[in-house]
């Protein structure tokens, strides 16, 4: 969680499993795309930090963050994926759209946990104003796109 105590993009780089031999699959939102990019462009830089080669990172995009789950299961099904990341980004506004995508997203991705022999690493963010959503894709409480990485790569490590 970013708050003024945990920045999303700092972590210990040596407690990082090396990924040379991993293939990611992420699957990101175009709804918000000028945060979901941001998040995007953290988790490959990632990624490719520490040691997971640009041609094993497979991208794929759905429209919203509702479609992250069924993006994700498909990606699982027809790539040879070590790990999936699903990146997007909720705003709260005056409906409870907000809350029904963000529950639905949770419990998708919780599920294709206990389904697949692969982690699915959450990477949406769930906040209640823009400005907030800027802070963590890049702004002072860093980029979710890091951790989520991070993430990856070390539940990759705990399922090996």
């Amino acid at each position: 969680m970013a708050t003024a105590y945990q920045n999303l993009s700092e972590y210990d780089f040596n407690s990082v499993p090396d990924g040379s031999e991993m293939t990611v699959g992420i699957v990101v939102a175009e709804w918000n795309k000028h945060i979901t990019e941001k998040l995007l462009e953290g988790a490959c830089n990632t990624l490719e930090k520490h040691g997971v080669k640009a041609e094993n990172i497979y991208v794929k995009r759905v429209p919203g963050s509702f479609e992250l789950t069924f993006g994700a299961k498909r990606m699982a099904e027809t790539k040879d994926v070590d790990a999936v990341i699903v990146l997007g980004c909720v705003v709260r506004g005056d409906t409870p759209h907000f809350d029904y995508v963000c529950s639905g997203v949770t419990q998708g991705v919780t599920e294709l946990n206990l389904m697949y022999d692969i982690p699915f690493i959450f990477g949406l963010l769930t906040t209640d104003t823009m400005q907030q959503s800027e802070d963590r894709a890049g702004g002072k409480y860093g980029n979710k796109g890091d951790e989520a990485a991070v993430t990856a790569l070390k539940m990759v490590n705990f399922s090996a």
